[in-house]
């Protein structure tokens, strides 16, 4: 059997193509779950009659659960095979969806978006590790485009999905969707994908586990309640941080004296891992945190619905879907340290127009904005992910990729945790109303939030003058807020100064070859 890569080096051939086609139906399910759940919150308040202390959790315990699940991903696709342990993940997320559905109180809602989130752990890192080896050296930055399609476009088709099942049908079908969706998957699967011939693993490290992954759920589950508390020195916060941090340093210790660690840090010997690993960490942080704000803005300032704040983010996606092939086929062929610098200047630009909103800045230059800088998204988070895994062997790739999966879980959460709290305490700051105060909590009503109330169309008896001082108050709190998002931007352009820019070596193909120099069977087949 001759290597895919050799036989086709300019293109994706139909059998490549199928396996990707597997990884992005389970990356669609994982991806717009999360924002899918997000737009449903206000109606599982309402359903189950929950605080939102509680409904935050039908969140941070999917997120808690990806973390715990995520570092097991290497060395489980190692000892099991790619091909088994995306069909089991694929199950537990299907498995979970369809369990949410039924859940009767927020509790039950809350387990089974565990379950869920034990799958959808999985199908991220799996499917790179798929794709990777699929793809062999010459198209790896073609295939991952494939992948970034849904990584960008989940934040903006979730919105519009959400809010259409739950206006058309219920809120029970923004889990039931993913029940067909994963059973074509599964059967997709079980005939695309290769056979697994899985080679002998070396012993599971159960001492990392028990550091790594309690380690990553408790520092998240810090980070996750940020925005509820408020400040980094309530106790829930900081000792759950402690203890994470704790762990995860002990773990980081404790794996560079093991000949086989649950997650291989030493991977980070390679200079292009490591350089395209701080940069996307840093860029996660900057624009995925602040990308959360830019529906909240037409939500709460604008006061449009889910679906249309959810349409009004659709620019970015066209943007994105127009330059990741693009990017893709340059990423095969020149360099990322060429390009993605003039990808990210795409998204400063576009970002800088939301460091100035009011109350009724133009759609038509935010849309054309967002389309900017979904432009220079399509550009970036993909081509940098490529630099990250091509010059690994096509053993190291599994670990490779889970450590990717677990820095951009982290930076995501520490993202969103950062732009919530700050926007947060901007709100805070809003004059108080004398004599009114919340029906339900009985805590005075700041101009902020009557002005917020209001767009939403609850009835307030308040001066429409003050309703309009709260809502300038509200755009120029979310416009702050903007302004160190888009400083964190500028920020990632010191890491990717450093990303590669000559053409680098592949070890994908090398690893792949016999003792006489002749390609070996296809990557995808190792496992």
């Amino acid at each position: 059997m001759t290597n895919q890569a050799a036989v086709a080096p300019n293109k994706l051939d139909g059998a490549v193509l199928k396996i990707a086609g597997v990884v992005v139906l389970g990356a669609i399910m994982s991806i717009l779950d999360v924002t899918v759940v997000s737009v449903a919150l206000p109606t599982f308040q309402t359903e189950f009659d929950a605080t939102y202390a509680e409904l935050a959790w039908t969140m941070t315990g999917y997120t808690l659960a990806l973390a715990t699940v995520i570092p097991l991903s290497g060395w489980a696709a190692d000892r099991f095979g790619t091909k088994r342990l995306y069909m089991l993940a694929l199950l537990l997320f299907t498995l979970g969806s369809a369990l949410c559905a039924t859940a009767d109180s927020i509790g039950q809602l809350i387990t089974y978006r565990v379950v869920q989130g034990l799958g959808g752990g999985m199908l991220m890192p799996l499917g790179m590790t798929i794709m990777t080896r699929a793809a062999g050296p010459a198209r790896i930055g073609r295939l991952m485009a494939v992948l970034g399609i849904p990584m960008l476009l989940g934040p903006i088709g979730g919105p519009i999905l959400g809010g259409w099942l739950i206006d058309a049908a219920s809120w029970h079908w923004i889990f039931l969707i993913n029940v067909p969706i994963g059973a074509v998957a599964l059967v997709y699967a079980l005939r695309a994908l290769p056979k697994d011939a899985p080679e002998p693993s070396e012993s599971f490290d159960f001492v990392g586990m028990l550091m790594l992954s309690p380690g990553l759920a408790l520092f998240l589950f810090g980070v996750s309640s940020l925005p509820e508390t408020g400040t980094i020195a309530a106790t829930r916060v900081w000792a759950t941080m402690l203890v994470g941090v704790i762990l995860l340093v002990s773990f980081v210790l404790y794996s560079f004296r093991q000949r086989h660690p649950l997650l291989d840090l030493r991977l980070f010997r390679n200079r292009n891992l490591t350089v395209a690993s701080i940069s996307l960490f840093v860029f996660i942080i900057a624009f995925m945190g602040a990308g959360l704000l830019f529906p909240s803005y037409f939500l709460q300032v604008r006061g449009e619905s889910t679906l249309h704040a959810g349409l009004l983010m659709a620019p970015q996606g066209i943007g994105a879907m127009l330059t990741m092939p693009i990017a893709g086929t340059l990423a095969d062929k020149m360099p990322v340290g060429r390009t993605v610098p003039f990808a990210m200047a795409l998204i400063a630009a576009g970002f800088f127009t939301f460091t100035q909103v009011g109350t009724g800045t133009s759609y038509l230059l935010l849309c054309g904005s967002l389309f900017v800088m979904g432009l220079g998204m399509g550009g970036t988070m993909m081509p940098i992910m490529t630099s990250a895994l091509r010059t690994l062997t096509a053993h190291e790739t599994a670990r490779g990729s889970t450590l990717v999966n677990i820095l951009q879980q982290i930076g995501s959460s520490i993202g969103a945790a950062i732009m919530s709290v700050i926007l947060t305490s901007k709100l805070n700051g809003s004059t108080v109303i004398p004599g009114v105060t919340d029906p339900k909590t009985g805590e005075p009503v700041t101009e902020a939030g009557a002005a917020i109330a209001h767009q939403h169309g609850a009835p307030t008896p308040l001066d429409p003058s003050l309703l309009e001082r709260g809502l300038r108050f509200v755009a120029d709190s979310f416009a702050s807020t903007f302004w160190v998002g888009f400083v964190l931007v500028l920020l990632t352009f010191i890491p990717i100064a450093f990303l590669p820019r000559k053409r680098e070596v592949s070890h994908l193909l090398d690893d792949a070859r016999g003792d006489g120099g002749e390609p070996a069977p296809t990557p995808v087949m190792i496992h």
